[in-house]
């Protein structure tokens, strides 16, 4: 069984910055796509980043040119750098990994951002 584990998330001021991290447990194989998203309050979860091994890198539209992904397929690592974070950006963060046929989540990492 692998297990995802996120890190980095806390509370923040608005136009401050955030760095998430995430690490499996053990080699994964297969590996389709590595991405981030949230859950904010009340809501349903959203993509975040997305990056498509191979293909191309997918952002929301509310979070292009302030947030950025990089994966490293070898490390079993994502991480997604937040700038210019906003009220809006609070929610609990998760990380994904479509590998190996199947989903792959976090247990979450909760984001604040207020003054």
């Amino acid at each position: 069984q692998v297990q995802l584990v996120e890190s980095g998330g806390g509370l923040v001021e608005p136009g401050g910055s955030l760095r998430l991290s995430c690490a499996a447990s053990r080699n994964i194989f297969s590996i389709n796509a590595m991405g981030w998203y949230r859950q904010a309050p009340g809501k349903q979860r959203e993509l975040v980043a997305n990056i498509l091994i191979g293909r191309r890198i997918v952002y929301a539209d509310s979070v292009k040119g302030r947030f950025t992904i990089s994966g490293d397929i070898a490390k079993n690592t994502v991480t997604l750098r937040m700038n210019s974070l906003k009220f809006e950006d609070t929610a609990v963060y998760y990380c994904n990994y479509q590998a190996e046929g199947r989903d792959y989540w976090g247990q979450g990492t909760q984001v604040t951002v207020s003054s």
